[in-house]
């Protein structure tokens, strides 16, 4: 399934939704927001900051709150995007059996912008310090350019390759996909990127 590159080829491919989909639209452009694609889903931004989104899958619609964890008056239908995953983002789902009141999400909305507008943010967390498999470690110090390239890449990327590593059991597992990520070390990219911006 293509991408979609507008909000309208958005809602066309969740025909399940549409309906719902189109009223949360309108009521965020009736904030003045700006609307674009992001991460192939509707994004509303103010002052170009990412506030809120719009998701549909096949059991639910849901809009995110990308500064969700700072709301604290309105609260009750929040939920964690990936609990202990994310420290920001929170998501209201809504299912079949939720009627969408807009009225109810006039508060939700109201305050993330006030927040906004005040610059508020929930702070980044240090990134976690974490071991490098001692099966990656050897074979990256045994090669000069291997430990260059390895070394160039985010935390984030050395994390990936060093948990795909280290969750391996079998010893002829590690050497398998060791061969596997050589090449995209190498190539400076990241573990999942084919996945991402998906």
């Amino acid at each position: 399934m293509s991408k979609a590159e507008t909000v309208d080829q958005y809602i066309e491919k969740h025909p399940a939704w549409s309906k719902e989909l189109k009223e949360l639209r309108n009521f965020m452009l009736s904030y003045n927001l700006e609307e674009g694609i992001k991460w192939g889903g509707p994004v509303y931004m103010l002052d170009g900051k990412n506030l809120f989104g719009l998701g549909a899958f096949k059991n639910h619609y849901a809009i995110w709150f990308f500064q969700g964890g700072l709301l604290e008056k309105n609260t009750s239908l929040l939920v964690n995007a990936q609990e202990g995953k994310t420290q920001a983002m929170r998501q209201i789902k809504f299912d079949r059996s939720f009627d969408l009141n807009l009225k109810e999400l006039t508060g939700y909305i109201d305050e993330t912008i006030a927040l906004h507008k005040q610059g508020k943010k929930v702070a980044a967390a240090p990134p976690k310090e974490f071991k490098i498999a001692e099966d990656l470690k050897n074979r990256i110090n045994k090669d000069d350019v291997l430990n260059k390239a390895f070394n160039n890449l985010t935390p984030g990327k050395q994390k990936e390759y060093s948990e795909y590593i280290s969750q391996a059991k079998r010893e002829e597992t590690k050497l398998s996909r060791l061969e596997k990520i050589m090449p995209l070390i190498l190539s400076g990219k990241g573990l999942n990127d084919k996945y991402k911006n998906c």
